[in-house]
């Protein structure tokens, strides 16, 4: 192993001032191992991060992203897991392994370290074994969008065959919960103002299709389509106006998960809504290192192969964040194994 690594990091923010630096490689310590990186997906929040830190103080150099596939090649003193060559993922927070997060909660990528680097340190409380039926690409996007749905869906909710769950739009979060809730049996509605965008989930199982753009009192769809009794379960993944839909669209009893806020971050409607269709409304913030652990075995079971929207080499990290903030169909991952 050479002692130096590339790894992307900034002294201010802005991407302007993102830099591909050559710096030594890290050393594990006690219960701790070294990860050569293979694949590190991107998120929403690494462009906010990169942009303005999101109002955090972080240490600089900063290195951002929080979502990684990759191997051990070295352990620390009193690892007890973990065995070098192992391909591990890691959990999006530092520190919630189970139960009710902590507060606060560190998540990797700020304030906690970035994946975007050749090696990564981490305890070995912080990473699950990665299924085996993925690749390095597909399996990093497990960390943030991959364990934010199965939350949403399988840890904080239970969805059942023959449910009906909304979910809009097609980006990361939302593919993963369109063919998770497929795989648990539930009838799903896309909602998406891109009509070559709903051509494609109809390939990934999704029972129905909605245009907002068309229909956008998309709402009124969903209660036509399940015979006026409404949704059992939506993913909110806009916020602002978009959520009083949400709330036309529940059936009673149902539940909705807050996951996005790509209107803004506040949520918008009359207040009858919810008291008339007596719904749950829950915050989904991704998820601890338990559910991730569920994740794999799920994924690997029901062979579920992660949307990536496209892989990009170590130095074309410029262009994987032009992509992601054009919107992506799915996941934009670094893929390192390319140079």
């Amino acid at each position: 192993m050479n002692s130096l690594m590339r790894r992307w990091q900034m002294e201010t923010f802005g991407r302007a001032h993102l830099r591909l630096a050559e710096v030594p490689v890290p050393t594990p310590g006690r219960g701790q191992v070294l990860v050569k990186i293979g694949a590190a997906a991107l998120n929403y929040r690494d462009l906010l991060m990169i942009e303005d830190g999101m109002g955090m103080t972080l240490d600089m150099p900063f290195t951002p992203g929080s979502d990684m596939s990759g191997e051990v090649v070295e352990l620390g003193p009193q690892v007890l897991r973990l065995q070098p060559g192992d391909r591990v993922v890691n959990a999006f927070f530092t520190n919630w392994s189970d139960g009710i997060a902590p507060v606060p909660v560190h998540p990797f990528g700020g304030p906690g370290p970035g994946m975007l680097a050749e090696y990564v340190v981490f305890d070995e409380a912080q990473l699950v074994l990665a299924p085996q039926s993925l690749t390095h690409v597909e399996a990093s996007t497990l960390t943030c969008a991959g364990t934010t749905a199965w939350f949403a869906l399988a840890e904080q909710a239970r969805t059942r065959p023959g449910d009906t769950v909304v979910v809009q739009g097609t980006g990361g979060v939302a593919l993963f919960a369109l063919q998770l809730a497929r795989a648990q049996g539930a009838r799903v509605a896309v909602i998406s103002g891109s009509a070559d965008k709903l051509e494609r989930v109809k390939a990934l199982g999704a029972t129905w299709c909605i245009d907002r753009t068309t229909s956008p009192r998309w709402a009124d769809v969903v209660r036509e389509l399940t015979g006026g009794r409404g949704a059992d379960h939506v993913l909110e993944l806009a916020g602002g106006d978009n959520f009083e839909q949400s709330l036309q669209a529940i059936a009673q009893g149902g539940r909705i998960s807050v996951i996005g806020m790509l209107q803004g971050t506040e949520l918008r409607s009359s207040v009858y809504p919810l008291m008339l269709s007596r719904a749950t409304v829950q915050g989904i913030g991704v998820g601890h290192r338990r559910a991730l652990a569920d994740l794999v075995r799920a994924l690997d079971a029901a062979n579920i192969r992660p949307v990536v929207a496209g892989s990009y080499g170590l130095t074309e990290l410029p262009a994987a964040l032009e992509h992601l903030a054009r919107g992506a169909f799915g996941k934009v991952v670094v893929d390192l194994s390319r140079r």
